[in-house]
């Protein structure tokens, strides 16, 4: 079976579309946090949204490389989510049930590869699959952390960084300005457990 042929092909552009569209949102989230002072967040989240775009870029790869010399419009029927909005906690919950929604699909994309003999794009689709299961955990943690009120402060001392001149301090919690250059707490490493830092 021809890649252009295939059920997989579409699978592909609907993929990259789906990956475009969740950078852009996530783009509109960093935005808000940064806008609002939580720049360590922003920070998080724009390092998600650029891993998106490199979703993209080797889902655009795999249509690039079919044997079609000029690859034309794709048709594809894709569902969008378009939840977010201005709040900041309610975002991070809706970041990570897209971040789901999409890990769910990639089964599936990667299923039908499988059945129609791609293997190198099916294993594209279960590492994508993958990450996007981390990213959820990832926006889960920092809602939590943000609804409990625990972004910055911790049962135990730990180490507040300051990536503004990298001042540290230990301590349960982190300071509201940085005593060397006066950052705003919302600068602070937000802490993240161990096994979710990327």
């Amino acid at each position: 079976m021809k890649l252009k042929e295939s059920q997989t092909f579409l699978n592909l552009a609907r993929a990259y579309s789906a990956e475009c569209a969740a950078r852009t949102r996530y783009e509109f989230c960093e935005y808000g946090f940064r806008y609002n002072g939580y720049e360590a967040i922003a920070t998080l989240i724009d390092r998600i949204a650029y891993q998106e775009f490199n979703h993209a870029r080797v889902l655009y790869m795999q249509i690039q490389d079919s044997e079609m010399k000029i690859v034309d419009n794709i048709d594809v029927c894709a569902g969008l989510p378009f939840k977010e909005k201005w709040d900041l906690l309610e975002n991070l919950q809706f970041l990570a049930q897209d971040e789901l929604d999409e890990a769910k699909v990639y089964v599936e994309f990667e299923k039908t590869a499988r059945e129609e003999g791609f293997e190198k794009i099916a294993d594209i689709f279960k590492m994508i699959h993958d990450v996007e299961i981390r990213h959820a955990k990832v926006f889960e943690e920092l809602y939590n952390q943000m609804k409990d009120k625990t972004l910055y402060k911790k049962a135990k001392a730990v180490a507040w960084i300051c990536p503004a001149c990298g001042y540290v301090s230990f301590e349960k919690e982190a300071w509201e300005k940085c005593p060397l250059c006066d950052a705003k707490q919302g600068y602070c490493e937000v802490k993240l457990p161990e096994d979710l830092y990327f």
